[in-house]
């Protein structure tokens, strides 16, 4: 069993790039893997063979509701680990693996594919399409995927180089590879590829460092392009471009101003795709502008189509057919790239047809998916952009005080939102959507006039982070700044409020799975897997993992027996206060993990033990210095490490004396470049880089609260 494998103790980023792994023992794998035998007919009729997790919601729904019940309330707490397998990263893990005929097929950091033997673990093959680590650097949350498509034997990876690649089931054996990204563009793909019509459907990252989105697709037996559709438009002296959103870009292009095309546009949407094949619909949830204040890119205002929309295009053709716009002219980073969920519900005496979506921007919104028009909308968290959204004219009540500008204020939610990309799910059986839910708050602004200098593949957030000196030390040390709120909210949809809440120490709590058996399963901050009552959130079962299983949680069945797997691997959000208790936040590596009932002999090894915080030097830093490393931090770190120094990939305020001391070679000589933090020298100086490191020991000793700094429990 490939679960008694030992623990990386260090990120290994594999180097072979087709294998057949060796089990524990040392002898290969041997025998016919099962082909994944996806096809259209199978797709819509997912709930006819509930034990198959087809795609990576189960059904084009994505519901991520199964209606297995084997594992249920009243047998859970006999439920153990039945096998696990190393992913050899302390990288995030955010796919949902697949299950297809008894084959579990999954993705881990850096695109690395395995198919396991879904009720044992034994490894049948593995595929690294070996992504060249400075890719790393385009990703703003690191080197991840959130899932695999299956289409007639074959299964599909968007790898984050922007190659969309197609692997023989049986073997793992490449059979096409297309690439999706247009050249000179910083664009990766993060999201997981859909199935609609036939073809692969994929999106793209890339709107935090100027660049312009767009969806596309791919007929999905021979990738060859099928059709693209452009999220915001493009130069209008180049139009019409042989795109499908060509009818529609005229329109768009009227509610910009300037010449936003020079400075990218954004809008890309990083993976909230789902289609619905009765209407032949596919809809997209789109992302943040570039630049993201609005000053920047479109300085005579206006909606700036499609920002941070929901858009619904025709699966064959890709052309226009509506769209709704959450957040007009976007400027918060509140990305509306949440996953997206259809159901059919019961609203006032009626059978809906309806697509619900929890975004960043705290409000859940409920559409007519056929037509695109508001049915209601609530907040469901806390929020100071706008006090409601009108329900004639489906807009939101923006309140003038909110919007960015050059005089910093607080403001909530903050740019992690009130909901991010972990998949939310619905439950038919309870009427409630379940979402992994917080409550954070930034101090926001934009550069001064003049300031802003856009640069293609830097970060384009503008954040002010010199002006109002004294005024941005009192807002960073605002209470509300400090520990951030996590929990699991039960959410009716169709009344629009709260069911009830689990609350959880912090926020980075993770996806959510629910079942037939009235199980509500997602993965906590605590560094376990949790299992509650669907109905009333009363804790049934949990066991520690050793890692924060932030991904989409599935379940399968195999010979009549249950199974509940998940990614646990924390992919080191950004969050206040998350080293404020009695010991300091640590996680171990990445594990994928298998329950079943009554499993019994397979353990995880320990995770490791939390070490101390270092202190930060104690040399006070240059003002000067301080303040020119604060915007070139912000313009170039913020993205991966967090505004304002906290959080992130990694949280650089806790140094160790070892990291300051070698801070410039990291930086500008690449010296951690396998691990993911490519070499900087070509966009920093040495003194740049300095000044990054004086305003990090400057934020560094701000924050330093050694009564934080207990000794380790034993």
């Amino acid at each position: 069993m490939v679960a008694l494998g030992a623990l990386a103790t260090v990120e290994a980023h594999a180097q072979h790039a087709l294998h057949t792994v060796p089990a524990v023992n040392g002898a290969p794998v041997t025998g016919v893997v099962p082909a994944a035998t996806v096809d259209q007919g199978r797709l819509e009729e997912a709930d006819r063979d509930p034990g198959q997790w087809l795609s990576p919601g189960r059904t084009w729904s994505e519901q991520r509701f199964s209606p297995l019940d084997r594992i249920n309330d009243t047998n859970v707490g006999r439920l153990g680990l039945a096998w696990f397998a190393p992913l050899n990263t302390y990288r995030g893990v955010e796919a949902t693996p697949l299950m297809i005929d008894g084959v579990l097929y999954n993705i881990s950091a850096w695109d690395i594919t395995t198919a396991y033997a879904a009720a044992t673990g034994k490894v049948l093959w593995t595929y690294d399409p070996k992504i060249a680590p400075e890719w790393a650097r385009l990703a703003c949350c690191g080197p991840v995927s959130r899932g695999l498509a299956a289409w007639q034997g074959h299964i599909i990876i968007a790898a984050l180089d922007g190659r969309l690649i197609s692997l023989d089931a049986r073997s793992g054996q490449p059979a096409w590879s297309t690439q999706t990204i247009e050249k000179g563009q910083p664009l990766s793909l993060t999201g997981a590829p859909r199935i609609a019509a036939g073809q692969v459907v994929i999106g793209n990252a890339g709107g935090d460092f100027g660049a312009r989105g767009y969806i596309s697709a791919y007929d999905a037996a021979t990738g060859k392009p099928t059709w693209k559709f452009y999220i915001v438009p493009g130069d209008p002296a180049r139009m019409p471009e042989g795109a499908a959103s060509d009818s529609i870009m005229p329109m768009a292009a009227r509610t910009w101003s300037g010449k936003w095309w020079t400075v990218g546009g954004g809008g890309n949407d990083w993976d909230a795709i789902v289609y619905d094949p009765k209407l032949d619909l596919v809809y997209f949830g789109t992302g943040n502008g570039s630049p993201h204040p609005q000053e920047f890119r479109s300085p005579g205002g206006g909606d700036n189509l499609f920002l941070c929309s929901i858009v619904a295009v025709n699966a064959h053709t890709g052309r226009y057919v509506w769209h709704y716009q959450e957040v007009p002219a976007e400027q918060w980073d509140y990305d509306c790239t949440a996953p997206l969920i259809l159901a059919d519900l019961n609203i006032e005496g009626k059978r809906r047809q309806v697509i619900m979506h929890a975004p960043k921007d705290g409000f859940f919104y409920v559409l007519d998916r056929a037509t695109g028009k508001l049915i209601s909308a609530r907040n469901f968290v806390p929020n100071m952009w706008a006090s409601h959204v009108d329900l004639k004219t489906g807009r939101p009540a923006i309140l003038p005080e909110a919007l960015v500008a050059e005089k910093p204020h607080l403001m909530t939610p903050s740019y992690g939102g009130g909901h991010s990309w972990n998949p939310m799910s619905y439950s038919p059986r309870t009427g409630l959507v379940y979402i992994p839910t917080m409550e954070q708050w930034m101090v926001e602004s934009r550069l001064p006039e003049g300031q802003f200098k856009f640069v293609l593949g830097q970060s384009t957030l503008a954040a002010g982070v010199n002006n109002y000196g004294e005024l941005r030390k009192q807002l960073n040390a605002a209470p509300e700044l400090q520990h951030d709120k996590g929990y699991l909210l039960a959410w009716d949809p169709v009344r629009q409020r709260e069911a009830f809440r689990i609350d959880y120490p912090n926020p980075g709590n993770g996806g959510v799975l629910t079942t037939g058996g009235n199980l509500l399963v997602e993965g906590t901050i605590n560094r376990t897997l949790a299992i509650y009552r669907a109905d009333n959130g009363r804790k049934l079962w949990e066991m520690p993992v050793a890692s924060v299983p932030v991904a989409g949680p599935m379940t399968y069945e195999v010979d009549g027996k249950q199974y509940i797997a998940v990614n646990a691997g924390w992919n080191s959000a950004i969050i206040h206060g998350l080293h404020s208790g009695p010991e300091p936040f640590s996680v171990g590596p990445a594990n994928l993990v298998v329950f079943a009932l009554d499993a019994k002999g397979v353990t995880l090894p320990p995770a490791p033990t939390a070490e101390s915080l270092p202190e930060p030097p104690t040399d006070p830093q240059p003002p000067e210095q301080v303040e020119a490393g604060a915007a070139l931090y912000s313009a170039q770190c913020a993205v991966c490490h967090g505004q304002n120094a906290a959080g992130g990939v990694k949280d650089l305020r806790y140094l160790t004396p070892e990291k300051h001391a070698q801070f410039i070679d990291i930086v500008l000589g690449g010296k951690l470049k396998k691990e993911g933090m490519e070499s900087f020298a070509d966009r920093l100086t040495p003194d740049q880089a300095q000044a990054i490191h004086a305003y990090l020991i400057s934020r560094a000793q701000e924050d330093w609260q050694p009564d934080f700094m207990r000794p380790r429990r034993k």
